[in-house]
């Protein structure tokens, strides 16, 4: 007689078969919240630093109970759960704190790029019906304006935060190697709106905290999308979708209490959200703080930390390496650097690999997944390659038109599912729906972004979906031109968009930094490209610029570039 057997789900099947050895398929993911991770790492680790900020330290006795007193003022101003809570400013201890005073009291902390200017602020205040706001001192007359054309929120309380607060009392303990213009910046006084409450006053609160219910369904986050093709879209996250990720993340790179991370990565950006806060706060390890990217300062912290975890965007390794100083930074003590929100051009990795025998890790995923679905497994990498789907979570790949799944190798959009979906578009049910497409009875997330899947079962991103190049017939992927034009020797940076052709519709236009000493002629850059790639992918049109344009999370603004490029 033979013992029946349960039929494999398509996840299962579909599972490559290069999946980690160590790596359970599923996850047994805590029931619990994000300000339950905090409390839980204060009882083990109450000494242990949890943030360093240029030279100062924060314990996580010390956080935990700082979080303690911005969550009382927060009650006093009003906060209950459920209301939403702007943060806006760069990376620092505060950041750290307001979030998790927040999570104290069950609200929603809704992250902003503290690049938004007036209009931009405007439109989240509105849109999520803000209820209070926890600003950074050099952003506060932004927070003003913008709360001062709201009618709701004409009287909603705000904190401000001067860095200089989180820094060393003895100006001698600051991080020596913070450049001149960062310190100063950091140590600038600015004016306090009428109204507005200093942090130092908000700290001093003896409110009582009370009792607060608040269980892994309710909303903890609402981060807004990039609003490329339309206004931003606010992606509901409760703590039950984050936490696979948060747990997932330290699984996934093998870290621990003894981890040591770089957090440069925005903390308004889901990426450090996770990578540089959450992840670590729940494992119990260190972050090396950092309020902005500068290559010297990273190069200086990791060497003098012994930081050993990176989560980065490509752009800051190729940026630290193209450093005249590069080999002088002690980058030895790395041991996991993950990168995600775009493919590594091959030359940097090899370049990564010859210097410290480390393989990139890459991997991918979006605001509305809490970042991975897909990674590289650590111990097998392939270059230029978003990786397999992590654990319990399923990808596919599809027809654009006519949502049925392609063939292994051919290019479709990338749909996937899994514990880390967000619950939709804040007030945007149409959006919600038209985000998610059924294959097989079952909810599939739609990407936006054209990939493969290979035989092995790793994806690969071809582009966005609607960022194709259409030259004469020919579909030229954007970041298939950019990758090869990284191999050339002078190209530090490349943004490959379309450019008007009358005889080809369009054309492809090559925006290039050069490496620091070199000066390459268009000419060169064309010639070179025709033996490095077919004739309909080469760049027409060269132009070089000193930088390209970049969110505040790193990432280069194609569009921006792509807009001023058309009439």
């Amino acid at each position: 007689m033979t013992t029946p057997t349960l039929p494999e789900s398509h996840a299962v099947r579909q599972r490559s078969p290069f999946w980690p050895a160590r790596h359970p398929t599923e996850l047994a993911v805590p029931a619990c919240t994000i300000w339950d991770n905090l409390v839980v790492s204060a009882a083990r680790f109450p000494d242990k630093p949890a943030f360093i900020f240029l030279g100062r330290t924060l314990s996580y006795r010390e956080l935990l109970q700082q979080a303690e007193l911005l969550a009382g003022w927060l009650h006093g101003a009003g906060v209950r759960h459920g209301s939403r809570v702007v943060i806006f400013m760069q990376n620092c201890p505060q950041w750290v704190i307001g979030f998790h005073a927040a999570m104290r009291l069950g609200a929603v902390v809704v992250p902003v790029n503290p690049m938004n200017q007036v209009a931009e602020l405007k439109y989240v205040f509105e849109d999520a019906g803000v209820s209070a706001a926890i600003c950074s001192a050099e952003l506060a007359a932004t927070v003003a304006a913008a709360r001062s054309t709201v009618t709701c929120s004409s009287t909603m309380p705000v904190v401000v935060a001067s860095y200089s607060g989180a820094l060393p009392d003895d100006p001698a303990a600051i991080e020596p190697t913070v450049p001149t213009v960062m310190r100063d910046w950091l140590l600038a006084d600015f004016p306090l709106p009428a109204s507005f409450v200093s942090w130092c006053d908000a700290m001093r609160s003896e409110a009582n905290v009370p009792v607060v219910t608040t269980v892994p369904d309710n909303l903890a986050v609402l981060p807004y999308t990039s609003g490329t093709t339309a206004m931003p879209k606010g992606c509901m996250h409760s703590h039950k979708t984050l936490m696979p990720n948060v747990v997932g993340i330290g699984q996934w790179g093998h870290t621990s209490a003894e981890s040591v991370w770089l957090g440069v990565a925005p903390l308004f950006h889901i990426t450090g959200m996770m990578g540089s806060m959450l992840t670590p706060i729940f494992g119990g390890g260190t972050v090396v703080l950092m309020p902005r990217w500068n290559r010297e300062l990273a190069g200086a912290l990791i060497g003098r930390h012994r930081v050993t975890e990176w989560i980065l965007i490509p752009t800051m390794l190729i940026d630290l390496l193209g450093s005249p100083n590069a080999e002088r930074f002690d980058l030895s003590s790395l041991r996991f650097v993950n990168g995600g929100g775009a493919p590594m051009p091959e030359a940097v990795a090899k370049e990564l690999k010859a210097r410290l025998g480390l393989e990139l890790v890459e991997g991918y995923g979006l605001t509305e997944t809490a970042a991975p679905t897909h990674c590289n497994p650590v111990d097998r990498v392939k270059p230029q390659c978003l990786g397999i789907p992590v654990f319990g979570t399923e990808a596919r790949v599809i027809d654009v038109d006519t949502g049925l799944e392609v063939p292994t190798g051919e290019t479709g959009e990338i749909v996937v599912r899994g514990p880390q979906l967000f619950l939709g578009y804040w007030k945007q049910p149409q959006a919600t729906e038209a985000a998610f497409i059924k294959l097989d009875g079952r909810r599939f997330f739609r990407t936006g972004d054209l990939g493969r899947r290979d035989e092995d079962g790793y994806f690969f991103l071809s582009d966005r979906l609607k960022r194709m190049i259409n030259a004469s017939g020919f579909k030229v992927w954007p970041s298939e031109v950019e990758l090869m034009l990284f191999s050339h020797p002078a190209v530090q940076e490349a943004c490959v968009i379309a450019a008007i052709d009358p005889y080809r519709g369009e054309t492809v236009k090559a925006v290039i930094v050069p490496r620091t000493g070199m000066q390459p002629s268009a000419d060169e850059i064309i010639a070179w490209a025709r033996t490095q790639m077919s004739t309909y992918k080469v760049p027409r049109i060269v132009e070089f610029v000193t930088a390209l344009p970049k969110s505040g999370s790193g990432k280069v603004m194609w569009r921006s570039l792509q807009d001023a490029e058309r009439p």
